[in-house]
């Protein structure tokens, strides 16, 4: 017998879809609905939360097959807009991971360097449909004698294209501070001495995993949007680490669980995939996420309650500590007061900097919330969950 008075299965909830009657509210709103209902009454009456995030992941890039040559190519070196990419796949199958800058920039040699273009903005480049200059050698065996190929390819001309990013949606993260008499660049943005600003990374209330901080809804064949098309989780990310320090309400307070998601960039958007140069540390992606959480009983209920004043994370120097390998914190802040756009950092009042966006977020939840009503996604349910030790 179950322990919850509330039990949906994922067929129950995806037939109320078919049939126009599912209830679906963002992660915003079930906030407020389980406060005044309860979690009982709210699983009752929700059968799906939406959830969102929109930030660079560092940890994104794509698969690409660009077709034969002729005559044909065993592609071993592989540019696109003089980014290399990695071949060391099949003839004609290349990655382009989101960090690699392009061929001829300095780098952080001119210090601090502005990385204005790399992978991240080829990836962005390719679903906005512009031409990008694909150059591919080879070292020539007998099926595949030619040793050079170059022409400019739009995504339409490729035979396949596919988002596959090891780690994305980090379930939590650190509050970068500098305690340093200078400023410093990494990749939670430009940090200014003597804690001159607190940077942070998440949508808080609104992120995915957040909403399921156990991992019980989401795994292997979760579909979610993904870019402005839709994708799927195919795996823990790396550095997945559920065992991560948890407060009384289960919610991690360093960086835990991560996904590991894939999608057709076919179907994607420039809106939701966008290049990011962060100056004086390198290139990512932006990318847009959207994950639906199904509301199977008062337990994911009251998960999908999660407010900003309940999730904290760590505040970490980034100057010393981080590139030490020193693991220490400096206390903890609410997302809440991140949001507020001030905290006290030892006394003192420290403005806060999102690198994600909590408006392109809500936007995210509002549209998988709309595909949803208009019965064109159908939830997919996992075939295994998350690790959660």
């Amino acid at each position: 017998m179950s322990k919850f008075k509330v039990n949906k299965t994922y067929k129950e909830i995806n037939d109320k879809i078919r049939s126009g009657q599912v209830v679906v509210v963002n992660a915003d709103e079930m906030v407020d609905i389980v406060n005044e209902k309860g979690a009982v009454k709210a699983a009752e009456s929700v059968d799906i939360v939406t959830t969102a995030t929109f930030a660079p992941m560092c940890s994104s890039g794509a698969f690409i097959n660009f077709g034969q040559s002729v005559p044909t190519i065993k592609a071993s070196q592989v540019w696109l807009n003089n980014v290399p990419a990695y071949g060391g796949l099949a003839a004609v199958d290349c990655y382009i991971g989101a960090t690699e800058p392009c061929l001829e920039d300095p780098l952080n040699k001119v210090w601090p360097g502005e990385f204005n273009y790399g992978g991240g903005h080829v990836i962005q480049d390719l679903v906005a449909g512009k031409k990008v200059h694909l150059k591919a050698t080879g070292y020539g065996t007998s099926c595949y004698p030619n040793r050079e190929f170059e022409k400019d390819v739009r995504l339409s001309d490729l035979r396949q294209a596919t988002l596959c990013n090891p780690r994305n949606g980090y379930q939590n993260y650190n509050c970068g501070i500098n305690l340093s008499n200078k400023t410093i660049y990494t990749y939670m943005g430009t940090l200014k001495p003597k804690v001159g600003n607190a940077n942070y990374s998440t949508s808080g209330q609104l992120s995915p995993l957040f909403n399921d901080p156990y991992y019980k809804t989401i795994g292997l064949g979760t579909r979610i949007f993904l870019g402005g098309g839709e994708g799927y989780v195919t795996w823990h990310g790396t550095q997945h680490n559920p065992a991560a320090p948890r407060n009384e309400k289960g919610i991690p307070k360093t960086p835990a669980g991560t996904l590991w998601v894939m999608g057709d960039l076919k179907q994607m958007t420039p809106d939701w995939i966008v290049g990011v140069s962060l100056r004086g540390y390198g290139i990512s992606l932006a990318v847009g996420i959207g994950v639906p959480i199904p509301v199977l009983n008062e337990e994911m209920a009251q998960f999908t309650a999660v407010s900003d004043k309940d999730i904290e994370v760590q505040i970490v120097d980034y100057s010393h500590d981080y590139p030490n390998g020193i693991n220490k914190n400096h206390g903890f802040v609410t997302y809440e007061a991140l949001k507020s756009g001030m905290i006290t950092f030892n006394g003192k009042e420290v403005p806060t900097v999102p690198l994600s966006s909590v408006a392109r977020a809500r936007e995210i939840a509002q549209i998988l919330k709309d595909w949803i009503l208009s019965k064109k996604f159908l939830l997919g349910e996992p075939q295994f969950t998350l690790p959660v030790s």
